[in-house]
């Protein structure tokens, strides 16, 4: 799974391949993201062209009877998307891009946990493949996401059996393009086995959601 991600620096690569602004109004680091908090996402809008939004995360879909599902809804596994009909739409026409730089996983294998700490060579920005939706309820309207996890890489798997979707820059296009048909979507929906995934132990200090400082991605 996927329970806490980073985004400490603007990700002016992917802003600038999808010609969007490469400052983002309001932008502010973060170490520490959790579920039910915002997450900076790219997506296609009504239009076609890539919208920059902070979307909210843990999926409550259109078709929720409330938004309480959300906080069991923040990670969607591939397999879910790919053969299950009712999940259909969202990956054909609500796929977005939740924009990162580094995520935690926890080892699982004492009373302990142990976090580790998952980015790429450099730290450089990366995309994790999402799902969003918009639901209509209560009165009130939310737009919210969802990160897809898949099979374990061999560096993830030392630390957990799945792994979230990380996209290069090129596959982020392909995802988030409403010209890509399902077909390809559940092919790019593959653990990254790439040489430049990197992770290191990080103290516990990250186990809470209220410390959001760079002591959350320091190595022990």
């Amino acid at each position: 799974m996927c329970g806490r991600s980073s985004l400490h620096d603007a990700p002016v690569s992917f802003l600038e391949r999808f010609s969007l602004p490469p400052v983002v109004p309001g932008f502010t680091p973060r170490y520490n993201i959790a579920p039910s908090q915002e997450q900076l996402t790219i997506f296609a809008g009504d239009e076609g062209r890539p919208v920059l939004k902070a979307l909210r995360w843990g999926l409550v879909p259109a078709w929720a009877r409330d938004r309480s599902i959300g906080a069991r809804m923040i990670n969607t596994r591939s397999d879910t998307l790919a053969t299950k009909d009712s999940w259909e739409l969202l990956l054909r026409k609500r796929r977005c891009l939740v924009l990162a730089d580094g995520y935690y996983e926890w080892t699982s294998t004492d009373k302990s946990r142990t976090p580790m700490f998952f980015h790429l060579s450099g730290h450089r920005p990366f995309a994790l493949a999402g799902i969003w939706d918009r639901w209509t309820g209560d009165g009130d309207s939310m737009e919210t996401c969802s990160i897809i996890t898949t099979e374990p890489s061999p560096l993830a798997a030392k630390t957990h059996h799945r792994m979230p979707v990380v996209l290069t820059l090129d596959a982020a296009e392909e995802w988030i393009d409403d010209s890509t048909r399902t077909r390809r979507a559940v092919e790019l929906m593959a653990p990254y086995e790439a040489a430049d995934l990197e992770c290191y132990e990080v103290s516990r200090y990250v186990n809470s959601p209220a410390n959001d400082s760079p002591e959350c991605i320091k190595p022990v």
